[in-house]
């Protein structure tokens, strides 16, 4: 892909959803482009949309109207088995919540999606290691989540989203649920993933703070970008 092809490109991009008769427009004609290797944080009040625009762009929900392309792809115009295998191959998702599974090992949680490729076992555990080693956690492969701290558990957590090799890591509040230590060392983190990996990085935050280490920082409100 040449430089000039922007990786996410969503044109005129609207959301509707009914509830109980009623049609509640969250998206209304939306134009958003951004070129591959980005930081872009997207801001707004509760309720503005931001959410459902990230699920847009990582291929979790379908458009009213409009087109999406991602990472070369035609998103919007998928079905739901497409989508799937598009995700597993293109996103990489950090969420609030850790969702960890706390029956498994670090190690054991960052393997995980490898589960779905054709990789040896062999290769899925070196794997999963190389991505732990990226987020400073290598001599906690072993360890539970529950023997973790917030601030590690969130790592583990990057780790899975990373240990496929995603274009894009989308990230919804991934620091809402850590203290300020813990969140700036997860900004760290994704910065850090942005330039020395160049990983594409859209991230849905309330913070600040968090939006100031993107390189863009967009504003939603009443379903536009402002």
């Amino acid at each position: 892909m040449s430089e000039a092809q922007p990786i996410i490109s969503l044109k005129s991009v609207s959301k509707t959803y009914s509830r109980g008769g009623e049609t509640l427009e969250v998206l209304k004609g939306l134009d958003l482009s951004a070129p591959e290797g980005s930081f872009e944080a997207l801001m707004g009040p509760s309720g503005s949309g931001k959410s459902t625009l990230l699920n847009l762009i990582a291929g979790l929900d379908q458009p009213t109207s409009g087109s999406i392309h991602v990472a070369g792809a035609d998103v919007g115009g998928m079905n739901e088995g497409d989508r799937a295998k598009w995700r597993a191959n293109n996103i990489g998702f950090i969420f609030q919540t850790y969702n960890l599974m706390p029956v498994l090992t670090a190690l054991e949680n960052v393997e995980l999606p490898l589960l779905l490729t054709k990789l040896s076992s062999a290769d899925r555990k070196e794997r999963a290691k190389i991505a732990l080693r990226a987020v400073g956690l290598e001599q906690r492969s072993g360890h539970y989540p529950r023997q973790l701290s917030g601030g590690q558990e969130q790592r583990v957590a990057i780790a899975r989203a990373i240990v496929t090799d995603p274009k894009i890591i989308v990230a919804d509040e991934p620091t809402g649920d850590l203290d300020r230590k813990s969140a700036d060392e997860i900004l760290e983190l994704l910065v850090k993933l942005n330039t020395e990996f160049k990983k594409s990085i859209f991230m849905v935050t309330h913070d600040p703070a968090a939006a100031e280490r993107a390189s863009i920082i967009r504003r939603l409100d009443k379903g536009t970008l402002i």
